[in-house]
């Protein structure tokens, strides 16, 4: 079983650098380590967020703070330690990294057991915060839009796990992003067990048409993204009218303009879906004053 935890200090960080958290521990990213026997391992056991952060400060942290415990409170999962210690840690994780435009990764697990499924013999969990960078497409994407097909995987059924939990059971979007990967797209999209729009492989959609936006609503098996408030709101400022509903693949063909948003995308406009251009197959017009509203909100 492999427990040892680097006791690194700040003097061996550098400028720059991956910088983890664990229980307490500073470490780098050859030198964190975990159980095997970590249930969040063995059984998708746990909960996580995903922090962006610019110009060296975390966007929205108390939000996605709040969802972290929220996540971990449904699963009956206690976090040991309180949400403003972990945001204190998180901070100073972010001025240790030396990264100015870095990606923050908060995860907790259920902690070490056994080889059973009894949460009662695991009993302390971890908590690990990482700091690195991430980019998921090339900046020209984001002028061109994604090449986007339907994916065959449907979304988990919201009765068996709600969506607002973002566990660390992610199969189901992996599998509909290696459908994208083997058919050459981009991105994939997402429908539910009924066949109603959903989300990306890691983001939610919104459609625009004639001016409006619309965009699938929590009820409809979503994660309710920080990011996806964010732009309903800077939009709604904007004086663009803002909607939720559910929405069909027939919604996005034939609409004028569509994106994802997520913490890791940012806004990113839908060129295609399913060979059919969107619009004029290409990022539009309302999706690139949103990029760059958004883009002024994360400066501010």
């Amino acid at each position: 079983t492999a427990t040892a935890k680097s006791k690194t200090t700040t003097s061996t960080q550098t400028v720059g650098t991956t910088t983890i958290w664990l229980d307490g521990e500073w470490c780098d990213r050859g030198s964190a380590m975990i159980s095997v026997y970590d249930h969040g391992l063995l059984y998708g056991d746990g909960v996580f967020e995903g922090v962006r952060a610019y110009g060296g400060k975390a966007f929205r942290l108390d939000d996605h703070l709040e969802r972290l415990y929220d996540s971990a409170k449904a699963i009956w999962l206690e976090v040991p330690i309180d949400k403003q210690e972990l945001s204190s840690i998180t901070v100073e994780a972010l001025q240790r990294s030396g990264i100015a435009e870095a990606y923050i990764r908060h995860i907790v697990t259920r902690g070490a057991g056994d080889l059973g499924l009894d949460p009662r013999k695991c009993p302390k969990p971890s908590v690990i915060i990482i700091v690195d960078t991430i980019k998921l497409w090339p900046e020209q994407v984001y002028e061109t839009g994604l090449n986007v097909i339907t994916a065959g995987t449907p979304i988990p059924h919201r009765e068996s796990l709600s969506p607002r939990v973002k566990s660390l059971n992610y199969l189901a979007h992996i599998m509909a992003k290696v459908e994208g990967i083997h058919a050459g797209a981009d991105e994939v999209l997402m429908l539910d067990s009924s066949g109603a729009v959903a989300e990306g492989s890691g983001q939610n959609v919104f459609v625009v048409k004639k001016g409006r936006i619309t965009t699938p609503p929590p009820y409809a098996g979503i994660l309710r993204g920080v990011t996806r408030d964010a732009i309903m709101s800077l939009a709604t400022e904007a004086g663009y009218e803002v909607h939720e509903t559910i929405l069909n693949r027939y919604d996005l063909y034939t609409a004028d303009e569509a994106f994802f948003t997520g913490t890791a995308s940012e806004i990113v406009g839908i060129r295609q879906l399913d060979g059919r251009l969107i619009g004029s197959g290409k990022s539009g017009p309302i999706t690139r004053d949103l990029r760059a509203r958004f883009h002024s909100l994360v400066r501010s």
